[in-house]
């Protein structure tokens, strides 16, 4: 997600290209979010206890503020300064976000539940993100089982949007290689 940010950025002055790395960038955030609200925050809950159901909470939280403001960003024009801001201000919440879950969250949970169910959830989450929603979606549910739900329920029609929407072009991915 970041380097999809980079790109954004270095691609400044061609509208369509920052439109591209803006869908990449957007796709995947939206899938990787529904997938630790499935995943990981409830194994979170189960295991870490009331520290976990907090974390995850604060999780759910940052999330839905992402989910709001990438929204937000879909009635805009890509490469505006107002779309530049706006995903500006999206992209350090995101890192602050990212960078508590790998230093508070995932550390714990890992001792907790073992190499083995770490690897395993981590394999899951992955899986995962096939099959959930590739846009955001701020007024679902974040907490299974309505959040999984509802996911596979708006996946189908995120998956028919997303074919008639710009992505990086191959020879751009190559650029960047």
């Amino acid at each position: 997600m970041y380097e999809y940010f980079e790109y954004y950025n270095k691609a400044s002055g061609n509208a369509d290209e920052q439109e591209r790395w803006a869908n990449q960038l957007i796709w995947e955030v939206a899938r990787h979010a529904v997938g630790e609200e499935i995943i990981v925050y409830p194994l979170m809950e189960k295991h870490l206890g009331e520290r976990g159901k907090q974390l995850a909470d604060e999780d759910r939280a940052d999330h839905q503020y992402v989910k709001e403001h990438l929204y937000k960003l879909e009635g805009m024009k890509a490469g505006t300064p107002e779309y530049s801001s706006l995903l500006n201000e999206i992209m350090e919440h995101l890192h602050k976000h990212n960078d508590s879950e790998e230093q508070n969250d995932l550390p714990p949970l890992e001792k907790e539940i073992g190499g083995a169910a770490s690897h395993e959830a981590a394999a899951s989450f992955k899986r995962t993100k096939k099959f959930v929603p590739t846009r955001p979606h701020p007024s679902a549910p974040d907490q299974p089982p309505f959040e999984t739900l509802v996911g596979f329920l708006a996946a189908p029609i995120d998956k028919l949007r997303d074919v008639f929407t710009k992505f990086p072009t191959e020879e751009m991915k190559e650029a960047h290689k």
